[in-house]
């Protein structure tokens, strides 16, 4: 057996049960004899195992001399979590960890029955796990009592300040005895929590984990520089361009994750949100969802993960800059543990690249700046994962291979192989064309740039390795600014086209003519649909054989008598507005719109009648004859 030395044997016991070899810096750093009675403020990273770290720490506080506890009563140990998730995870953790002991442990969090929790509390338990608020409820009530207590934990102390709960943690400690022993873990010591510590514990010794000193290496972090109107589209990308068991996607609004989850379901992810207008059970069956595969992407505010821990989690996206270095960090944290590699990827639009330098420098983080994944790179990494998947390494079985036989010899390999690859993609939300961006830092520096395969930019001529091509006509040109690097995006989202099935572009005043490739032309006009039409309502007509560039765009046959897309009404009679309108017809005596029209008939001649307060009033009347 594994031997743990300073662990209590029924702790040690569970972790071997539960597989562990050998214990992080901070559950070790617990162990120190002289940290056996002392308090102890100790920073260190999510995902370095401090929810075991201080469960061992309190063991021998907890259970003194003994090896299992006596019965329940008023509780021994108080720990104290920012966020309902965090808490009923910490008591998960405690179970496996205490199980040999026969530790009662009671959760008492926001958003689950009251009065469940209030029985719990009547039957006696030896550690209570909760929230800051619903702690302080039963407290008041007087269905916690806490007069027992020999030791509080405070989890992600920093994170609970931030949240505004600094009010009900005096309040908890100062109602706790005064000899207990207080633990306060934290990611980060800042002033706050330092005055917190100062004020509440007894010669606190100061541990800091090498995970405090150095981001731990095990995660990626890229920049990537993206066109404003380009964010989703490249978050997008790179989602499917990693394919990663579990992503989160950081979003620092609600609206901003409502918006990104109707569209990402829209595009066939399968996505769960996690935000403060949820219900706890929504969030709990967001949370399950993730942990059994039936949900691949979080979309979350920052207030709403906190505290979460989600398997497998390769990949953090940043759809919204951080607004601060310990919130990156914090965030880039949920990936990259237990010795798996992962990726905290910045989406940077041109106009905040500044904000991003800053907060990465301030932050410690060396990251690779580079443009999102293409649409390309995206097909490119899809095929190399279909020829890698270990499907074609088993051979047929017996059930099945009769089967595949008869398809071999119905439809050939060729067909059955083109079957089984529209089969892989069918599931699969296409890429987006992105436009093509500088990687270069504010100052005017070229940024270290990371590729990861080549990139060819649009060419806006005829290609000589084109091939068959059939043309047609869009009903947007120069006079609606109509421009390829928003009409090709435009053509491949709408056509379900790639950039190498497109040709030359040909812009004209009221349309443009479109070279597609002839094999993907019938899937254009497919994918368009019946009428023909395109965002904003662009009309796509096919054309007969190569356009006659040579004659006016009025002269075309497709458009002959229609008003063009985005076409404004024009008038020659200009009419003045406000008060310049009243001085044109104080001055001039008439009204210059109606002067204008040939249409409008003139007034006559003024008859004055009656006087009033403010002078003689005009009536006009028609001229006869």
């Amino acid at each position: 057996m594994t031997d743990f030395n300073g662990v209590v044997p029924a702790i040690a016991k569970a972790l071997v049960k539960r597989g562990y070899t050998e214990l992080t810096p901070v559950q070790k750093s617990m162990l120190d004899p002289a940290l056996a009675a002392s308090d102890a403020l100790v920073s260190a990273q999510t995902g370095s195992g401090k929810t075991v770290a201080f469960g061992l720490a309190l063991a021998p506080t907890l259970l003194e001399d003994a090896e299992r506890f006596g019965p329940a009563a008023e509780p021994l140990a108080l720990v104290i979590a920012p966020t309902r998730e965090l808490a009923l995870q910490v008591k998960r953790e405690l179970e496996w960890l205490y199980e040999a002991t026969g530790a009662l442990i009671v959760s008492c969090v926001g958003g689950m029955d009251i009065r469940s929790e209030r029985r719990a509390l009547e039957r006696g338990c030896h550690i209570v796990v909760g929230t800051p608020g619903r702690l302080c409820d039963h407290i008041r009530r007087g269905a916690l009592d806490i007069s027992a207590l020999k030791a509080v934990v405070l989890d992600e102390a920093d994170e609970m300040l931030d949240l505004g709960f600094r009010e009900d943690l005096e309040f908890i400690l100062d109602s706790s005895p005064d000899d207990r022993r207080t633990l306060m873990f934290s990611a980060t010591v800042p002033a706050a929590i330092a005055k917190l510590a100062k004020s509440y514990q007894k010669n606190a010794v100061r541990i800091a984990t090498a995970t405090e000193e150095k981001q731990h290496g095990d995660i990626e972090y890229r920049a990537l520089v993206v066109s404003p109107s380009d964010r989703e589209n490249a978050i997008i990308n790179v989602l499917r361009y990693y394919e990663a068991t579990n992503a989160i996607v950081f979003c620092s609004t609600r609206a901003a994750v409502n918006h990104l989850t109707a569209r990402f379901h829209n595009r066939n992810f399968n996505v769960v949100a996690l935000s403060g207008e949820l219900t706890q059970n929504e969030r709990s069956h967001a949370l399950q969802a993730m942990r059994d595969g039936r949900a691949r992407v979080c979309i979350a505010t920052d207030v709403a993960a906190r505290g979460i821990d989600l398997p497998g989690l390769d990949l953090v996206i940043h759809a919204d800059l951080p607004t601060n270095p310990e919130t990156l960090l914090h965030r880039s944290g949920r990936t990259g543990r237990a010795g798996r590699k992962g990726v905290s990827a910045l989406i940077v639009p041109l106009n905040v690249r500044r904000k991003a330098e800053r907060l990465l420098d301030n932050a410690g983080i060396s990251a690779a700046w580079a443009r999102p994944p293409s649409a390309e790179e995206v097909t490119a990494r899809d095929e190399a994962r279909l020829l890698a998947d270990p499907i074609f390494e088993d051979a047929p079985s017996e059930e099945v291979r009769d089967l595949v036989q008869r398809l071999l010899d119905t439809h050939g390999a060729e067909k059955l192989a083109a079957a089984f690859v529209n089969l892989y993609r069918s599931n699969q939300s296409a890429p987006e064309d992105l436009i093509e961006v500088s990687v270069q830092d504010s100052r005017g520096g070229k940024r270290r740039e990371h590729t990861d395969g080549p990139r060819e930019p649009y060419q806006k001529g005829p290609r000589d390795d084109f091939g068959a091509s059939v043309w047609f006509s869009i009903s947007v040109g120069r006079k609606q600014n109509a421009e390829p690097r928003w009409l090709i995006p435009m053509l491949c989202r709408n056509g379900n086209l790639t950039k190498r099935e497109i040709g030359a572009i040909k812009m004209q005043p009221d349309e443009t003519y479109v070279e597609i490739s002839a094999d993907s032309a019938d899937t254009f006009l497919q994918s368009i649909g019946p009428n023909k039409t395109m965002e904003r309502g662009i009309r796509v007509t096919p054309l007969n054989g190569t356009p006659d560039f040579s004659k006016p765009a009025a002269a075309s046959k497709a458009y002959a008598g229609k008003k063009a897309f985005g076409e404004r009404r024009e008038f020659s009679d200009e009419r003045p507005k406000g008060k310049f309108r009243k001085e044109a017809r104080n001055e001039g005596g008439s009204d210059e719109r109606r002067d204008s029209k040939p249409w409008a008939k003139k007034p006559g001649k003024a008859k004055f009648e009656g006087k009033g307060s403010s002078g003689p009033k005009p009536k006009f009347s028609k001229k006869k004859g």
